[in-house]
């Protein structure tokens, strides 16, 4: 495994214009000679949007096998590039929601999805002025590469929480505004932990709710990441507000917000979003359903 690291770190310290060259040849193998999860994709596909044609969603389709190369050698990039490197490939608009969440003594929530590249908000912590900034990820199998990601994710002056502390973690903190939790959202939950779902991308979608707890009981600032792919290796994140209808959430509130945006930002640009994985696999574990969002 060492081994196999060190040559991951000599790769990762390649320029970009030389990785996306690598970016080519994993997306003819995955997509022309392999398939990789290509059922998944395809269905995944034909499910979220059934008014498109076959034509074109096999267009998005290839899109996507292109942009999931890409997120592979950017994510490898990720051990290696420096904080002012990625200021310059991720402009970040609207900024000022993190200077008003700290001038209201509010902790932040940031909620994204699987928008390419999701893995790239990490330099954010060097820009905005809260002082402690949390990304939540999901512990994987092994160990050692446990310890590789969460060194990815901790760069930056960040402090990388496993998704099973964090809401722990939140309501232990002191809410004064100078810490920031960035959570991919739109996790799909164990099947034990299936309880909530909406119709999302028209179909039956589990929802990952924990977040959804802290809106109803903690007065936080919740702010949505739209991440946009402007060209190969530059992006764009724009950051808006989540207000409540009323003085405060209700509960599930948050939840159908946030899928409700992201579902907007995936029809902008369905090819970045990450149709490879399983998100709809436990559709029958729901137990409450909304029927809009």
């Amino acid at each position: 495994m060492n081994f196999l690291f060190k040559i991951i770190i000599l790769f990762s310290k390649l320029p970009l214009k030389v990785l996306y060259l690598f970016s080519d040849l994993i997306f003819f193998v995955i997509y022309i000679l392999v398939g990789y999860r290509k059922t998944v994709v395809s269905e995944n596909l034909k499910n979220s949007f059934p008014h498109k044609t076959a034509g074109e969603r096999n267009k998005i389709q290839r899109k996507f096998y292109l942009n999931f190369s890409d997120y592979i050698v950017e994510t490898l990039k990720s051990f290696t590039v420096s904080s002012n490197e990625l200021r310059v490939r991720v402009q970040h608009i609207n900024q000022d929601v993190f200077h008003e969440a700290k001038a209201e003594n509010k902790n932040v929530i940031l909620l994204a999805g699987h928008i390419f590249n999701w893995e790239w908000f990490n330099a954010l912590a060097t820009i905005i002025p809260q002082e402690n900034c949390f990304p939540v990820y999901r512990r994987v199998q092994s160990s050692f590469w446990e310890e590789r990601i969460k060194a990815i994710r901790n760069r930056f002056g960040n402090e990388a929480l496993e998704a099973k502390e964090v809401i722990r973690h939140i309501f232990k903190n002191k809410n004064d505004g100078n810490s920031v939790y960035m959570f991919v959202a739109d996790q799909t939950p164990h099947v034990s932990e299936v309880t909530y779902g909406l119709n999302f991308l028209n179909q039956k979608t589990p929802a990952f709710i924990g977040y959804d707890k802290l809106s109803t009981r903690m007065d936080l600032a919740f702010v949505f990441c739209e991440m946009k792919k402007v060209k190969r290796g530059y992006y764009q994140i724009n950051y808006y507000r989540i207000y409540p209808d009323g003085e405060k959430f209700v509960e599930h509130e948050v939840v159908k917000k946030f899928h409700k945006l992201l579902e907007n930002t995936i029809n902008k640009r369905p090819d970045n979003y990450l149709w490879s994985h399983r998100r709809w696999k436990y559709q029958h574990a729901i137990k409450v359903m909304e029927t809009e969002i």
